[in-house]
C-alpha cells in the first residue's frame, strides 16, 4: 500500500472512530441544533457544550463562538455563529 493510501485510510478509520463516539452525546433538539452539528465537531466532540454550560450564559456563549471563529479559524460564518450562539444560550446558558 502506498504511504499516502495507507495515510488517509487510517486517517479515515480515526475519524469513523471518533463520529462513532459522538452518538453517544445527545444534544436537546432546538432550533440551530443542525447547525451545531454542521459546524462544531469539524474540530471538538459534543461534550463540550454539556460539560461548560453551568458556567456559560448567553454572551459566554457568543464568546465562545466568536473565540472559535477568530482564534482558532473556525469555517463558521456570521450567520451560522449567531444561529449557534442562539442555540447554546437558549439549551445549555446559564440561567
Amino acid at each position: 500500500m502506498k504511504p499516502m493510501l495507507a495515510m488517509a485510510t487510517i486517517a479515515g478509520l480515526a475519524y469513523a472512530a471518533a463520529w462513532a463516539g459522538e452518538e453517544t452525546v445527545k444534544l436537546k433538539d432546538g432550533p440551530g441544533l443542525d447547525k451545531v452539528r454542521q459546524n462544531c465537531v469539524a474540530c471538538h466532540s459534543l461534550d463540550y457544550i454539556p460539560l461548560n454550560s453551568p458556567f456559560l450564559d448567553k454572551k459566554g456563549w457568543e464568546a465562545v463562538v466568536a473565540k472559535m471563529n477568530k482564534a482558532f479559524a473556525a469555517p463558521i460564518t456570521p450567520e451560522d455563529a449567531t444561529v449557534i450562539s442562539e442555540y447554546l444560550a437558549a439549551n445549555y446558558g446559564k440561567k
